[in-house]
């Protein structure tokens, strides 16, 4: 299994982050199966494309929130690392209380 669940939504409480929000936490190493995902579906055309995970932040986006770790963005990312036979991503992880 390459995730812990695969998920199709965010159960967590909208937290309002930015972009610039985002690029102001530091990334951290963390193993895709300790990741809930929260997007079901995934457009494989765009996974496959070589600039699939050009654009956008450079590190996947986490909400840890109740003890798991909810991928909100970068999931083309995580799948290409899995695919490459990697077990975790660089992601920057904001903590909701």
């Amino acid at each position: 299994m390459i995730f812990k669940r695969v998920g199709e939504e965010r159960p967590y409480p909208e937290h309002g982050h930015t972009q610039r929000q985002w690029a102001q936490i530091a990334p951290q190493q963390v193993r895709l199966d300790q990741l809930v995902t929260t997007r079901r579906w995934l457009d494989l055309e765009a996974l496959l494309e070589d600039d699939s995970t050009f654009y956008g932040d450079l590190f996947a986006h986490v909400v840890s929130w109740r003890g798991d770790l909810y991928l909100e963005d970068g999931l083309h990312r995580t799948l290409r690392a899995a695919l490459q036979q990697r077990h975790s991503v660089h992601a920057r992880v904001l903590e909701l209380k």
